[in-house]
């Protein structure tokens, strides 16, 4: 991950109680030096009557409810302003759809190193909608996305990143190196603490026949699938710093043992890796990696590959309106 300089924070509602995707990017701007950006994407859809077009009540409702937003925006960043001295900080309010693209593009366009939004989906949602909010920002982000899960306050956070050493999950080696590197700038700006984790499968995939041979071939293959994960481990952090006690070789799936682990560490922040398909040009989330994203009860920064280039264009939509035609024109 590069160095933070200019940090994009997606707004969902400027007038809620509480904003902790703010707070938090906040926090990160100061520790970094970074500037922040509060950006707030305009996206209902306005019930527009034809006759109001011709005089001019289109335009001025588009300006009134901007002006609207960028007030409470502006609220929000004296808040920030007061209790984090010397913030680099301004408001921003746009109308676009959907909402991932149109924070992709204010992030394209103030050249943001990362992009901070806050989970679309409590634990009361259904997953579809964190799927087509989050998920499509992870995807379609040219930059790592911090997606803010947890109310709770970053004191010394305790940062967790799970790699993939072993790239049984189709990730590429450089991913992990890029995973590492953004776990301990975290610590580092933060004050805080880094764990690293590998999860890795201890019996082939297709054990079923596997597992029918005998006691002492089941033995010595798990033991040297162990040994393959444990060098493959040490191998991807030789030269870092972390000490051995904060190393996590795992046995299981990591759907089920990344989430484990940063619920057993009271982890704050989880680090992880979206994989590229370049026929796509986009990241490719996977069954498992949504399963660990959807389980984590702490925030979660996704890293991308370094050639991962967006689809979405710096095009803005404007307004989304919808016209009746059953109601009269006046005469």
């Amino acid at each position: 991950m590069k160095r933070i300089r200019r940090i994009l924070v997606g707004i969902k509602d400027p007038g809620a109680r509480s904003l902790p995707a703010a707070e938090k990017a906040a926090q990160l701007a100061k520790a970094t030096g970074a500037e922040l950006t509060l950006f707030h994407a305009i996206t209902e859809t306005v019930a527009a009557e034809p006759y109001l077009y011709a005089q001019g009540g289109f335009r001025k409702h588009e300006r009134a409810v901007r002006r609207q937003r960028l007030e409470r925006l502006e609220g929000v960043a004296a808040d920030l302003r007061r209790r984090h001295r010397k913030l680099k900080l301004r408001v921003e309010a746009e109308w676009d759809y959907p909402v991932h693209e149109a924070i992709v593009r204010r992030a394209r366009r103030r050249k943001a190193d990362l992009v901070v939004a806050e989970a679309h989906a409590g634990r009361r949602l259904a997953p579809w909608l964190l799927r087509l909010t989050d998920w499509e920002l992870i995807r379609t982000c040219p930059v790592p996305v911090l997606v803010v899960k947890s109310t709770r306050a970053w004191k010394r956070p305790k940062i967790l990143a799970a790699i993939d050493p072993a790239h049984a999950y189709a990730k590429p080696a450089a991913l992990d190196g890029e995973i590492l590197k953004a776990g301990e700038q975290l610590a580092a700006a933060l004050r805080g603490s880094l764990d690293v984790m590998h999860a890795f499968l201890p019996v082939p995939v297709g054990g079923a026949p596997f597992m029918a041979a005998g006691a002492e071939v089941v033995s010595e293959v798990l033991a040297s699938t162990e040994k393959q994960a444990r060098d493959s481990f040490e191998r991807a952090l030789r030269g870092s710093k972390i000490p051995r006690s904060r190393r996590h070789l795992i046995k299981g799936a990591p759907s089920v043992a990344v989430p484990r682990v940063a619920q057993a560490l009271r982890a704050d922040i989880a680090v992880m890796g979206a994989i590229s398909r370049s026929a796509l040009k986009r990241v490719v989330i996977g069954n498992t990696a949504e399963r660990v994203l959807g389980a984590l009860p702490c925030d979660v920064l996704v890293v991308k590959p370094k050639r991962f280039v967006t689809r979405v264009s710096l095009n803005r939509r404007g307004v989304k309106y919808t016209v009746s035609t059953e109601v009269p024109m006046p005469y």
